[in-house]
């Protein structure tokens, strides 16, 4: 099948060359033409587990290629994925659909007849019926189907998710388009399961279980202060509940707060959603109101623990918003070493892989350390804020030896070093 996707950032790319490895023709679309460049030399733009090596095995096969030329890149393509970003208006928290209506616009005129095209980002609900009418309107004699396919690929585990998904949930009344998304997906090793609903229900689906999982998260950051002001296990409590089927164990870690690309959005656009209907989502909106306070309270514990010590050096391991990717969107550990940096504090940073996007954001407010031993050295309190293994791997006897004064507070783990 001839496939084009718009955009190759944190969904565009991992669908894009999970579809080549299934045997389909890719075009990947793209307006910056220096990362379209890097990835036509094999240069991942972006951390994946995996992704790299199916970056490269797909250009060798000639049937990946990458352009910022719409009209090239949508040319005789049967499927057209829109997987734009579609971030939260910083005033409202509602999506911020510019970018998607902008490569609508820029599709427009190449559209061929019988070509389907797919909104892959996460928009609002209605937004598939709007990408419709603006579609029909600039080109009337294109024969266009839009429906939705959400994505539900997990940062850190993109890869294995495309290869492994779920389920596979498609927006449409069209049977032309089930069946050109069932062949999509055909060479899939186990088939997944398919879940179609009309493109309205398809576009909640993906906010509904965003927002959902983003309140269980609240809920075990709440459980976890109860626990340890009651003198219980966190862990203990969690594995409990975790048995249980109706509740299951995922999710149910506690930590900072949630972050990334993600939840932070979907959670504050479909409480945008629901305001402007008149509906009120009070357990979504305890949630974002929760998950901001979490990490200001992360960072008063820190501070704490150097109130009293003239000069103190803070180190931080972890900046990512969650192991297995080099995001620092809505990051908790970013956000918490900006709120100390911001009391004028020495704070020596370290992550495996997220060093570059955070430098980005922190700019020279921060140190940062070639590797977290470094990191600790000479420090008064070492924070641990992202669940990367290595970390809950370290040598304990050599960063207790480096620490200035022995105070760790480990953030992710929540274990006695």
């Amino acid at each position: 099948m001839k496939v084009a996707i718009i955009g190759t950032g944190y969904v565009g790319l991992p669908t894009g060359v999970g579809l080549e490895s299934l045997g389909h023709d890719v075009t990947c679309i793209d307006c910056d033409r220096e990362k379209v460049e890097k990835l036509r030399a094999g240069v991942v733009t972006l951390f994946e587990e995996g992704l790299e090596d199916l970056l490269k095995s797909g250009l060798q096969s000639g049937r990946l290629t990458f352009t910022d030329s719409m009209e090239q890149g949508v040319r005789e393509a049967q499927l057209i994925l829109l997987a734009v970003g579609t971030p939260p208006d910083r005033q409202t928290g509602q999506a911020d659909l510019r970018h998607l209506f902008g490569a609508v616009k820029q599709l427009a005129p190449f559209l061929s007849s019988d070509v389907v095209v797919a909104v892959k980002s996460t928009v609002p609900v209605g937004t598939g019926d709007e990408v419709e009418t603006l579609l029909r309107r600039l080109n009337p004699t294109a024969h266009v189907e839009v429906i939705s396919l959400p994505e539900f690929l997990r940062e850190g585990y993109a890869v294995h998710d495309f290869f492994h998904p779920a389920r596979i949930v498609v927006g449409t009344q069209s049977g032309r388009a089930r069946e050109l998304i069932r062949e999509l997906y055909a060479p899939l090793p186990n088939v997944p399961r398919f879940l179609f609903v009309s493109r309205r229900s398809s576009e909640a689906i993906k906010y509904a279980s965003n927002a959902f999982l983003a309140v269980k998260i609240h809920y075990i950051n709440e459980m976890a202060d109860f626990c340890e002001a009651a003198g219980a296990n966190i862990h203990e409590v969690a594995q409990g509940m975790g048995l249980d089927s109706r509740i299951g164990p995922v999710f149910l870690r506690p930590g900072p707060g949630y972050g990334g690309s993600c939840f932070p959005k979907d959670t504050k656009a479909i409480d945008h959603m629901a305001h402007k209907l008149g509906v009120e989502l009070s357990l979504i909106r305890a949630a974002i109101k929760g998950n901001k306070k979490r990490r200001e309270n992360m960072a008063q514990r820190i501070m704490k623990e150097v109130e009293d010590i003239p000069s103190p050096k803070i180190a931080i391991w972890g900046l990512a918003f969650k192991e297995g990717t080099d995001d620092c969107r809505e990051s908790p550990a970013v956000e918490i070493v900006q709120r100390l940096a911001n009391h004028h504090v020495d704070v020596c940073v370290y992550d495996p892989q997220a060093m570059t996007t955070a430098r980005r954001i922190l700019g020279d407010s921060v140190r940062y350390a070639p590797d977290m031993y470094s990191a600790a050295q000479g420090a008064d309190v070492l924070a641990i804020l992202t669940e990367w293994p290595q970390f809950d791997a370290a040598d304990w006897k050599r960063v207790a030896g480096g620490l200035r004064s022995r105070h760790i507070l480990d953030f992710r783990f929540f274990k006695k070093r």
